[in-house]
């Protein structure tokens, strides 16, 4: 077996070698981050085709199932999580994410060809189990394969992947409109959902499994191979390797698996985590993302001028993304967090008093445009991709996979909280709604100032060991404002 601390060149494989060799890991990994964005984001373009007649090609959608067939991908996504944390433990992170291809590639064909509604659903909650299963394991599986210099930057290209996938999806819904015409038209928006699939599944075989998981499973040999070939000099492999030998020996002779879940400090730990889905979510983004064109059209705004903006949504969240991936190498997690609640409660503030207070005219319908915009670009350059790294890198290796699940899948609940209860709230509250989501999002930023941590440039060993100090005391926990001061 060899020894982590066997001497030789410090400096055997280039800088350009490893960036390219993880580049590629992501990649590959990301495939699924792409998907998960194109599935969510296709439904509103394949939507308006399958309320048509089934004589026209459609599935003849009511007001009820067509809600049914959106909502089935988010309850699919919340199981998908939840599960999928379990496996990964279990089975590891590359075996899962295969095993998520299949089902990504399984749900796209099944969707494609649904003959009814109620297939239709079935095959949504399938593709749903893998959007959520994809959630909760490529955060992971990369800030694992990623090391403490590179985590940051690469796990936020999954958000990036996201919002890319989402955009594509815009943009095809958009194109295939225009240029095809074809009773079965939202079939070919659906079925090309396949295509990140397959490259997920055949990625699958190029990619090293998380060398994580490989020492906490007792595999040292196949670790420090992978290692070696993902760092730049042996000295960073052993210092990784160590931290992980310690931290799995203390993870045998610790408590159980099931006596680690009733620790203090696990369960308050879990509880930041879905705290932080819950801050992520009721920023009320999801509800922009899927309601802009009705939001626009209140304004007196085209059907046609409405929807094309749902393409600049888009647009602005890739460049947002983007720009995260300078800004998280940085800027203090925190320090990022705050400033995206900060700029995401000014906005909502913003577009609630331009459509109360103006005149129904295009200078307000393009004011509420730039406010909408604005919002998605502080949301997805601040706030989305730190919730991601977080989820990546807060819970402890032994039940890294299982917590991670379990809090992504509270944040697809959360999603679905908003998704359903925006439009109600906007039709009993009117344009008051975002004032409402402004003072929620007062409550998340007091949240994240007195209890979440900071994290930036400590290896998962140093979070796992801080965050167990931390939330074991008794007493009161103490702001990290106060107690890094």
């Amino acid at each position: 077996m060899p020894n982590p601390s066997t001497s030789g060149n410090e400096n055997a494989v280039s800088a350009d070698t490893i960036k390219q060799r993880l580049f590629f890991i992501v990649l590959v990994a990301t495939m699924g981050a792409l998907a998960f964005g194109y599935d969510t984001g296709i439904i509103s373009g394949a939507l308006p085709f399958m309320t048509k007649p089934l004589d026209q090609g459609g599935l003849n959608l009511t007001p009820f199932t067509e809600g049914l067939v959106t909502s089935a991908l988010i309850f699919g996504a919340a199981i998908g999580a939840l599960l999928s944390g379990f496996v990964s433990d279990r089975f590891g992170r590359r075996i899962t994410l295969r095993s998520l291809a299949l089902i990504f590639v399984l749900g796209a064909l099944g969707t494609t060809l649904a003959p009814n509604v109620h297939i239709m659903v079935v095959m949504r909650f399938l593709l749903g189990i893998a959007v959520g299963g994809g959630s909760s394991t490529v955060p992971v599986f990369i800030a694992e394969i990623a090391g403490p210099r590179h985590r940051a930057p690469l796990v936020s290209r999954n958000e990036l992947m996201i919002v890319a996938g989402q955009l594509i999806a815009y943009i095809v819904s958009a194109l295939m409109s225009v240029l095809l015409h074809d009773n079965h038209l939202w079939r070919y928006m659906l079925v090309l959902a396949t295509i990140p699939g397959l490259l997920l599944f055949i990625g699958t075989f190029f990619v090293p499994g998380s060398p994580h998981w490989l020492v906490a499973e007792g595999r040292l040999r196949d670790a420090v191979r992978i290692m070696r070939r993902l760092r730049r000099s042996r000295k960073e492999v052993r210092k990784e390797i160590n931290e992980m030998r310690e931290q799995a020996k203390a993870s045998r002779e610790g408590p159980s698996t099931k006596e680690l879940l009733k620790e203090r400090w696990v369960v308050r730990l879990l509880l930041l985590g879905i705290g932080m889905g819950a801050v992520a979510q009721f920023t009320g983004v999801n509800a922009f993302m899927y309601y802009t064109p009705i939001i626009l059209k209140t304004t007196g705004l085209g059907t046609n001028a409405s929807l094309t903006a749902t393409i600049g949504n888009g647009v602005v969240a890739v460049i947002a993304a983007l720009l995260a991936l300078k800004a998280v190498s940085h800027v203090k997690r925190r320090s990022m967090l705050i400033f995206g609640l900060i700029a995401v409660i000014l906005m909502q503030v913003a577009l609630g008093s331009v459509l109360i207070f103006l005149p129904k005219d295009l200078t307000q319908s393009y004011l509420a445009l730039a406010c909408i915009l604005l919002f998605l670009f502080f949301m997805q350059m601040c706030v989305a991709p730190i919730y991601w790294l977080l989820m990546s890198e807060l819970f402890p290796m032994k039940l890294r996979g299982a917590l991670t699940g379990t809090a992504v899948a509270c944040q697809w609940i959360c999603n679905a909280a908003v998704a359903f209860a925006f439009p109600p709230m906007l039709s009993a509250m009117g344009n008051q709604t975002f004032y409402v989501f402004a003072a929620v999002n007062v409550v998340s930023l007091i949240f994240v100032c007195y209890c979440l941590p900071e994290t930036k440039d400590k290896s998962l060993e140093e979070i796992e060991t801080m965050m167990r100090k931390r939330y074991s005391k008794t007493d009161e926990v103490i702001p990290p404002t106060i107690k890094n001061a």
